[in-house]
């Protein structure tokens, strides 16, 4: 009889996912459920997906519905495991409070030939001759300038222009944060004909296909 009520107490244990020894330890201290392996990939995907928009803290507790807290969590533990990963080109990147997928620095060098290997001019695409077209105009100007102009995220479109040579760097804003400042270089000014910036038409309204194709020159 004994032995019978021994196996009737014996229960199956729950299936768990695991996670970086970080998370681990958070997961302890919050008394967070271990099915958060689930949420990570979620929210690696859902980066993976949004692209150079990112994904804000707010819709990443909207769409997993969970706390600030544990959506900080995740993406920390995410941000660690992509940068102490050398066979890994990407990594995420926080610009306050959103998070981007971006190409390591070691891959920078080999885009620029990869860019350069295309021509020049015929491959900008739209959202490039718009972010050129603003820099050109509002020069110096930094990335959150930009992308208040433009109303999307310019990071990557940033570094595709620098591996072209048509932008660079060129010092720092006296703004919170000294973020990086942005002009056009010789390289542009050779690429559309230009001797001067006041060659430069009216500045067109962003966005109009037309009007920045006629802004440089393309067919």
């Amino acid at each position: 009889m004994t032995e019978k009520k021994d196996e009737l107490e014996i229960k199956e244990e729950p299936e768990i996912y695991p996670l970086s020894s970080d998370t681990q330890v958070y997961a302890e201290q919050m008394e967070m459920p271990l099915e958060t392996g689930h949420a990570k990939a979620i929210l690696e995907g859902l980066l993976f997906i949004v692209g150079d928009e990112g994904l804000t803290v707010e819709q990443a507790m909207s769409v997993l519905e969970i706390s600030r807290q544990r959506v900080e969590i995740l993406f920390d533990d995410l941000m660690k495991e992509y940068a102490g990963d050398d066979n890994r080109g990407i990594e995420i990147a926080n610009y306050g409070g959103t998070y981007r997928f971006l190409s390591k620095a070691l891959v920078h060098e080999y885009a620029k030939k990869l860019f350069q290997m295309n021509n020049k001019h015929a491959t900008l695409s739209q959202a490039a001759l718009e972010t050129l077209a603003i820099i050109a105009y509002k020069q110096p100007i930094t990335r959150v300038e930009i992308e208040e102009i433009r109303g999307v995220g310019a990071d990557m479109m940033l570094r595709k222009l620098l591996a072209r040579d048509l932008i660079k760097e060129s010092g720092r804003s006296d703004a919170p944060g000294r973020p990086i400042i942005y002009e056009v270089t010789e390289e542009f000014m050779n690429t559309f004909k230009l001797l001067s910036l006041d060659e430069l038409p009216e500045l067109p309204q962003f966005g109009d296909m037309e009007e920045s194709d006629e802004l440089f020159g393309r067919e």
